[in-house]
Parts: structure tokens; sequence; C-alpha cells
């Protein structure tokens, strides 16, 4: 069986890069393997864009599955340093979906969006046989701006400092702490951790984390650690810019309920799919600027480490290779079938 999840960067070289149709002169950033946006040039405007799968888990309520599916779409050209402006959104819907959970998808949708000032200018819903949950369509998001206001993936200098935000595992441990709450009653693991793994949903998001930031000081790159957590999202920033991360683990911010949701998962957190949780480099005279503004938003934040020469990432000293695998999908697929044979007994 073939590994779930983001395909590895040997596929991505052999399958994908040779297959990208006409090379143009207006193409500032192309794609590649770890990289979050592509980048066009429109007169004297950039234009990054981002394409993810839309994402409901009904189990979450639609409301809330919603709320997180649009975040997961604008997150990546956030990561731009510029504002998210624009959405098209294809809904590949369930036949068994009802209109008012449609509706309420497209309602959320639409605060979302008000609320940060995106338009969503096309689109597609339908519902169609052999459409599931939670992989339910496809959107690509747009963000239009000044290019000198926009964070190349591949900006990381060396002497830049490291600052990550609310740590590993916020995604993993907010979605199937929520998914999953009957087994981890039912194995022990206490109220107040559970409670606190499922706040965790909470901070899925980096969109907040990352305008605040490029607007604070010189943020030379952004990252968002979705799929391989925080060493793959860090290890992926090191490679894009062609640089060594040099990081000290006791400095990062791990948030309450993540480690214990973890434990009781058997995921690694730092391999585990983070989204929420913004890497980016900083100039160092600005990093207390961004640090600061962080904070004043209420956003955990950290400076952990250093650009540094070489390539890769280095942890405590110790060289850390690309995780290539996340753990979650299997952990989800394992606990989904046990709720399952629970549920039909």
């Amino acid at each position: 069986m073939s590994e779930l999840g983001k395909i590895d960067r040997a596929f991505f070289d052999e399958y994908v890069y040779p297959n990208l149709g006409a090379d143009r002169d207006d193409v500032r950033l192309s794609p590649q393997h770890g990289v979050d946006f592509g980048v066009v040039d429109v007169g004297d405007r950039a234009v990054a864009m981002a394409t993810d799968p839309v994402f409901v888990m009904p189990s979450l309520g639609f409301e809330r599955a919603a709320w997180f599916a649009f975040h997961i779409l604008v997150s990546d050209v956030a990561v731009s340093g510029l504002t998210p402006t624009h959405l098209a959104v294809d809904f590949n819907l369930p036949p068994e979906i009802s209109n008012d959970q449609i509706r309420t998808l497209l309602e959320t949708f639409d605060a979302e969006a008000r609320e940060l000032g995106v338009s969503i200018v096309t689109g597609h819903t339908a519902r169609y046989a052999g459409c599931n949950y939670p992989m339910v369509g496809g959107a690509t998001s747009v963000a239009v701006g000044d290019p000198a206001n926009l964070v190349r993936p591949d900006g990381a200098r060396v002497g830049d400092t490291v600052v990550i935000t609310k740590g590993p595992a916020i995604e993993a441990t907010g979605l199937l702490s929520n998914q999953f709450d009957p087994l981890m009653r039912d194995g022990g693991v206490d109220d107040t951790t559970i409670d606190a793994a499922q706040d965790r949903f909470d901070d899925m998001s980096p969109v907040r984390d990352a305008m605040v930031a490029s607007a604070a000081g010189d943020v030379t790159a952004m990252h968002d650690a979705t799929e391989c957590g925080v060493y793959g999202g860090l290890y992926e920033l090191a490679r894009a810019a062609g640089v060594g991360i040099d990081i000290d683990r006791d400095s990062v911010p791990v948030l309450p309920g993540v480690l214990e949701a973890c434990d009781f998962f058997g995921i690694d957190p730092w391999h585990a799919i983070s989204e929420g949780t913004l890497l980016a480099t900083v100039a160092p005279d600005d990093a207390d600027a961004v640090l600061d503004a962080l904070d004043r938003e209420g956003v955990p934040s950290a400076a952990v480490g250093e650009v540094v020469e070489g390539l890769g990432l280095r942890v405590d000293g110790d060289e850390v290779p690309h995780p290539e695998v996340d753990p979650f999908w299997g952990a989800f697929e394992e606990h989904m079938a046990e709720l399952q044979a629970r549920e039909e007994q």
C-alpha cells in the first residue's frame, strides 16, 4: 500500500517537476517540493497562489469544520507576506450532505472571507457519487500585493533568527482529540488533558501569525508546518534557501495537551502535521519586534535558533533528516477503524 499524505521529494522530482507546462517569463516563483505557494507578476503587482484540498470533518460540526477548511486554504498564501485577497473554491460533496449543511459551509466561508477581506470570485458546488469526507473538493487562494512585501520561501539568510509559533503537532492534537474523544476517555486519559488537547483546534490557523509577523519586522522566509510537522517544515525552509537551520528543542513552545495526546495516539509530535504553527526566519535585529507583536496578539512564540552555514536541520546539535512520512494519517486510519468497530458492536 502506498503511504498516505503528501508525496515525497523523490516522487515530486520524478513525476511532478518535469510536467509543469510552459516556461513563462512572468512566473516569479515556480513549484518546489515543500514550498507553500507560487508567484506570478501581473503588471506592477505580485500574485501569490496556492491550491489545496477542501478538508471537511463533519464530526467537528459543520461550522467548526468549515472554519478550519477555510483557514487551511488561505494559510499557504498568507505565508507569502501578502494579505489574502481572493479565493476560488470547488465543493465536490457526498450525496448525503443536506442543504442546511451546505448552507453552513458556505455561510462560514463567507464570514471568514469577509473578516479577512477575501473575495470568493468563482467556484463549483455539487453533490457527486463517490465523493467522501474529509476531502471534498479543492480551492485556489490568491494574495495580490506589492512585490516589495513578498516574503519568499527561499529567503532565509545565514545569521537570521528562527521563530516558531505555537509549537509541534497543533493540528494532529486538535483533530485527533476531537475526533476520537471516546477512545481517549475509555483509554484513561483525564478530562483536563482531553480538554487541553481539544482546545488546540482553535489554534489551527497560521494566518494571523503570518500577517502579524510580516508586518512587524524584516521576516525573510515563512512556512506553515503542515505535513511532517515542525521538523519537516524546518528542513524544507532550510532546503529552499540552501542553508542550515540549528535549533534548541527546549526553546520551542509546546502547548498544553499536545505531548499527552500524541503519546496516546502513538505519534511523534515533532513529525506530525501542525497546521497553525508558523515557522519563520527573521533578521536578528528585528526578532524582538516580531516576538513582541505576536505576544500582543496572544500568539505563543519563541526564538528557537538560527540560520547557519551548511544544509539541512540540526536539533540540539544533531543532524535531523526530513521525516518523509507524517504519522497523523496512519493514526487517523487506525483509530477510525477502532471507533467504527466499537460503534458496530
